[in-house]
């Protein structure tokens, strides 16, 4: 994990939104389900952004001149990691949505 977050830019990004949802999360309160469905997206998202920098550094290792397959295998492994943050944000609008929406609800009917 050190050589992944101390040495990516977006690995440092997707930790500190894996810190907000957690956050947001516990905020909310959210029941074990809606839980479970969050640590899969976090999980996911960390597993790809993980595979793509091997990816990316073994290109490198084997292809240290530029070729055109080798920019292609390190798009795709990218488009990984993009597929899964949407999944991700995805999975989060359906989370987050209707329970910000019974927070916002419940704190306007207090006032």
């Amino acid at each position: 994990m050190r050589l992944l977050v101390g040495g990516q830019t977006n690995a440092r990004i997707h930790a500190a939104a894996t810190v907000l949802v957690l956050l947001l999360g516990f905020w909310l309160r959210l029941a074990s389900a809606q839980w479970g469905l969050l640590l899969l997206a976090i999980a996911l998202v960390w597993v790809a952004e993980a595979l793509n920098t091997a990816i990316e550094r073994l290109t490198d290792l084997v292809s240290p001149e530029y070729r055109p397959l080798a920019g292609e295998v390190k798009d795709l492994a990218a488009a990984g990691v993009l597929l899964a943050a949407l999944g991700g944000a995805g999975i989060a609008l359906v989370v987050f949505g209707p329970a910000l929406l019974a927070a916002a609800a419940a704190s306007g009917s207090g006032g």
